[in-house]
């Protein structure tokens, strides 16, 4: 399911038709359009043509990997955003502002979840932030037209409600982890003094950081009495 997507995403990006791909990877256009479809599986030796063509890796046209060169990541290979040289918006403060608040913002909310020594409460913090930033990713490259939609596997009509429901998911399976609750043979957060915080004690422990919360929360509750034509 992943190869078809992909080799249609590759051609798009490149920007040539499913003509010219066909005769460079010497097969009828019919037979690449129904490789592109999914109607048809292709051999291996066409599946080495493909990432010889398009110089990726045999791992990420089968989907094994997200990265062009196949590879696997773990948290030693990512790049630390602190100090990045393009860490800066250059002429513009506030997405520098903004961009910082929630990156320190970040650095004391999983500080605090690995004081509760739960993987099941990492993981679904994890997937409800990632899906809140694969949503804002995914509205920003779909508002160009000409950009190939095949970067996705989840059809864009399926997407909002489906991303949303995750992310509620998520949302009610940290709640049930933090009152206890086991979660799919993880056992749920039996000790919440682990969580004992003020915004002194919060300050005494992450002096860089908890300014940048303390503001994140400010604002987002701003955004939030904005709702509330009482208020």
């Amino acid at each position: 399911m992943e190869f078809n997507r992909i080799i249609t995403l590759l051609r798009k990006e490149r920007g040539i038709t499913q003509k010219q791909a066909a005769e460079d990877l010497g097969v009828s256009q019919a037979l690449l359009s129904h490789y592109e479809k999914g109607i048809r599986e292709c051999g291996l030796d066409f599946v080495v043509r493909v990432a010889d063509y398009y110089n990726v890796s045999c791992d990420y046209l089968l989907g094994r990997s997200a990265e062009r060169n196949g590879m696997m990541l773990n948290a030693d290979d990512l790049p630390n955003p602190d100090k990045m040289k393009d860490n800066v918006y250059h002429g513009s403060v506030l997405p520098t502002m903004n961009k910082k608040l929630i990156s320190n913002s970040l650095n004391v909310l999983y500080a605090k979840i690995a004081e509760c020594h739960s993987k099941a409460l990492t993981t679904e913090v994890s997937t409800y932030l990632m899906m809140a930033v694969a949503k804002m990713f995914r509205l920003l490259y779909s508002a160009e037209p000409h950009n190939a939609q095949s970067l996705f596997s989840v059809e864009a009509r399926r997407w909002p409600g489906y991303s949303d429901a995750v992310m509620r998911m998520s949302e009610s399976n940290v709640e049930d982890l933090l009152a206890g609750e086991d979660l799919n043979g993880a056992e749920g957060v039996k000790d919440p003094s682990c969580l004992a915080m003020t915004t002194e004690s919060l300050t005494r422990e992450y002096p860089l950081y908890t300014p940048s919360l303390l503001n994140l929360v400010k604002t987002s509750e701003t955004h939030v009495r904005g709702l509330d034509p009482n208020q």
